[in-house]
């Protein structure tokens, strides 16, 4: 089977071109360590200049080096050979992905990476830098880590049934390194690092049968359901949900990195039962009746992920339709008794009606003809 090979881009093949011995370059491992998280645009000329000076000898060193010296000189290099077996041409069909930090150096040695994988017949190579991602805070290296699982979660997860995704990281920061294993156990086939020394055997750890346990978060799937969507939760509000899945932003209590994570994992079976209670909508029997003649699980989950949203607008708006007409198209029907209605998808919608207090009372569900019909409009 092919492969989706991601690969995290550390730093070393950089700095491993300053000559310690000369005069001229002894503080440059110093200048680069000290702007190790700044980006493209924070960092200054001359230590641009050095990063430039580095990059081409790195380059230069790869064209000329045999295999060993190569493996010797770049950890990302080291994991790829290793996975072939040193027969580079065997991943001319595999998709490798280069994940680099947001700074001037991570970006430079992506680049060097990719040009040397391209150059060896490994055409399908490509960079991505999660925005923000360093080690200067703890802020930027968490708002990093979340985007890259947004990427993850769209760009290499529907492709494990046609590929074999593996996560290479021999290279990167120690900070990512630990991240990215946790992950790599959710959503990688295999992960792969490498034995220091002279033989620099792979070591290859296959995916765990890790499950998340569903029934320490059921009670609580309102309340994810709702900050999957962006929600912000008062602190009352998340009581006896695990400390590690939520996070804060502005005062708001919301999904953190791993809350993410167990929540893609978990969100199918939670999402795809009983209809949830969620804050200012009221369900009739008619509604009621209509979600459970509904068979799929996939559009159960659809369904329960668009009250959650619908639910969290009116919560914060304290139920003030408004909020409502951009984000699902809700309008009026027209010669209605003041139902409204609102789009899941291009095919299927619900009517509703606004009751006191900024409740919205959902009607029916299903088809443009099946509501309509329902109405009597």
């Amino acid at each position: 089977m092919r492969r989706v090979v991601v690969s995290t881009i550390g730093t070393s093949l950089l700095t491993n071109q300053i000559k310690r011995s000369d005069e001229a370059e002894k503080d440059w491992y110093n200048q680069l360590r000290d702007t190790a998280n700044f980006t493209l645009e924070n960092t200054p000329q001359d230590v641009i200049s050095i990063i430039e000076t580095l990059k081409n000898r790195a380059i230069e060193k790869l064209e000329k080096s045999s295999i060993p010296q190569i493996r010797l000189a770049s950890a990302e290099l080291n994991g790829i050979h290793g996975l072939y077996n040193n027969e580079l041409q065997e991943g001319i069909q595999d998709i490798h992905w280069l994940i680099s930090t947001d700074t001037a150096q991570g970006k430079a040695t992506a680049e060097i990476v990719k040009e040397f994988l391209r150059k060896q017949g490994l055409f399908n190579t490509s960079i991505y830098t999660p925005d923000g991602l360093s080690t200067a805070t703890t802020t930027t290296f968490s708002e990093g880590i979340d985007d890259l699982l947004v990427w993850l979660r769209k760009e290499i997860i529907p492709l494990k049934y046609t590929y074999r995704i593996c996560f290479n990281l021999v290279g990167s920061f120690k900070s990512l390194q630990g991240y990215l294993n946790t992950i790599g156990m959710f959503y990688a086939h295999e992960i792969i690092y490498i034995f220091e020394g002279k033989e620099s055997n792979l070591i290859t750890i296959p995916r765990l049968p890790i499950k998340v346990d569903e029934s320490l978060i059921e009670p609580y799937t309102v309340q994810l359901a709702l900050m999957s969507e962006g929600i912000g939760l008062d602190s009352s509000e998340v009581q006896g949900i695990p400390e590690a899945l939520i996070g804060e932003f502005n005062g708001k209590k919301v999904l953190s990195t791993w809350g993410d994570l167990i929540w893609d994992e978990s969100k199918d079976n939670l999402l795809s039962g009983n209809l949830l209670e969620f804050p200012r909508l009221k369900y009739t029997e008619t509604f009621r009746a209509d979600y459970n003649k509904i068979k799929d699980k996939t559009e159960k989950v659809q369904l329960q992920q668009d009250l959650a949203k619908v639910s969290g607008l009116l919560k914060e708006s304290h139920g003030d339709t408004s909020v409502l007409f951009q984000p699902v198209d809700y309008t009026r029907y027209k010669n209605s008794n003041e139902i409204d209605h609102f789009r899941v998808n291009r095919s299927l919608r619900i009517s509703c009606k606004v009751l006191e207090g900024g409740i919205l009372s959902l009607r029916y569900y299903g088809t443009h003809n099946h509501v309509e019909r329902s109405e009597g409009l």
